[in-house]
């Protein structure tokens, strides 16, 4: 059942934009743009849906930026399977669709519930946004299920908001017509600069919240995807327990995702580590320090691969491929996937190489200035008008 708020007014002269998200990466990357439509109030008229997948990890961020929910679906239950999920959530948007009568839907990145907010926009013959389109890497299994999602979202798109040229080139690939394509940046670099400069600003805080960092270099580990899921992250716990033995000057900082196929396993492996410390998820504006706080990063996540570069720190991927392989030709990031040898040369190599690491710091983020959300925005503005004089699909 959706919860409503009373804020929802009716003013036809304004572009009445819905705007969903409901896991923490997607409310990182929306809040921009939602901040966004709050300052061209008199031509936008913004409902936020959060669907409800990250409960506490959704909240941490929307709390942080002031963020609240005209409509929660609350869609959330344990155990629940991918397809169960997919089949309430499109369920739950299309009432939405049918009760506000949006002129369009916002959607960011490739969770479930970004493919069916398109699916429930497509159905209604709503125009659909789609923010951070065109990330590929050309393999349905992995990410799984990301990937189908995105490509599923990028059939029924009316504007894509490719972050970057190599996205937008991805999706001139698949037909899709240049007209509908603009490269506008990331809006986790919008959302990033602002934490970062807030944050550093409220050190002594977050100082005392992880005071066994103090005088020691960090690796901050974030390790939760389901192609990872058994064997992987058994491999990943195997090679952080080999470099905590090896590297005791060094803190491995690994903030636990709750899923139970992750934090079981991780505790099992790594709790009896003196120099690792499993601590909770980190609130956004945390783990941004965290990140600014670090030596380096080792990730199986998609948004630190984007954010790490603003901060000019090294990203090891414990994956075998990346639909942000900007980051790799920067020399910002580099591909370890779950080879536990890997994995620890890798990062010994950086922590004993000053050379080495210095050439590992990107000089220009590439995937964004932190004016994507001003871009988008313009883009949404002119939204009416593209959509009655382009076909949007070929």
């Amino acid at each position: 059942m959706a919860h409503d708020s009373a804020r929802i007014t009716t003013n036809t002269a304004r572009l009445r934009v819905l705007l969903t998200l409901g896991t923490r990466p997607e409310a990182i990357k929306m809040a921009p743009v939602i901040l966004e439509c709050r300052k061209r109030s008199e031509a936008i008229e913004p409902i936020v849906c959060f669907t409800g997948q990250h409960r506490e990890m959704l909240r941490q961020v929307t709390d942080y930026f002031g963020i609240e929910a005209d409509v929660d679906l609350d869609l959330m239950t344990p155990g629940q399977t991918p397809a169960t999920f997919a089949a309430r959530c499109l369920t739950g948007l299309d009432e939405v669709l049918g009760r506000y009568q949006p002129d369009c839907v916002v959607a960011q990145g490739d969770t479930t519930s970004v493919m069916a907010a398109g699916l429930a926009a497509f159905y209604r013959r709503v125009n659909f946004v789609h923010v951070e389109a065109g990330l590929r890497t050309g393999n349905l299994q992995a990410p799984w299920p990301e990937e189908l999602n995105r490509r599923i979202a990028s059939l029924v798109t009316t504007l894509h908001c490719a972050p970057t040229r190599r996205a937008a080139d991805n999706l001139l690939a698949e037909g899709v017509s240049a007209k509908a394509i603009h490269v506008t940046g990331n809006t986790v670099i919008d959302a990033l600069l602002a934490t970062v400069e807030r944050e550093r600003g409220n050190a002594d805080h977050w100082q005392a919240a992880y005071p066994m960092l103090a005088g020691r270099r960090l690796v901050l580990i974030t390790g939760h995807r389901r192609e990872n899921f058994g064997d992987g992250l058994r491999r990943i716990c195997e090679a952080i327990a080999q470099m905590a033995l090896e590297l005791r000057d060094v803190a491995f900082v690994y903030p636990v995702h709750m899923n139970p196929h992750v934090c079981g396993p991780v505790h099992a492996a790594l709790s009896g580590f003196s120099n690792v410390y499993l601590v909770p998820p980190a609130p956004y504006p945390g783990f941004v320090w965290l990140m600014d706080r670090s030596t380096l990063i080792l990730t199986d996540s998609g948004g630190v691969q984007e954010e790490a570069p603003s901060l000019g720190k090294p990203v090891l991927v414990m994956r075998d491929t990346t639909e942000r392989p900007e980051a790799v030709e920067a020399g910002a990031a580099q591909l370890v996937g779950t080879s536990v040898e890997a994995i620890v040369a890798a990062v010994v190599k950086l922590l004993s190489d000053p050379a080495e690491y210095a050439r590992r710091q990107a000089v220009v983020n590439p995937f964004g200035d932190g004016l994507a959300a001003a871009r988008i925005i313009d883009l949404l503005i002119r939204l009416p008008n593209f959509a009655r004089d382009h076909a949007a699909r070929d």
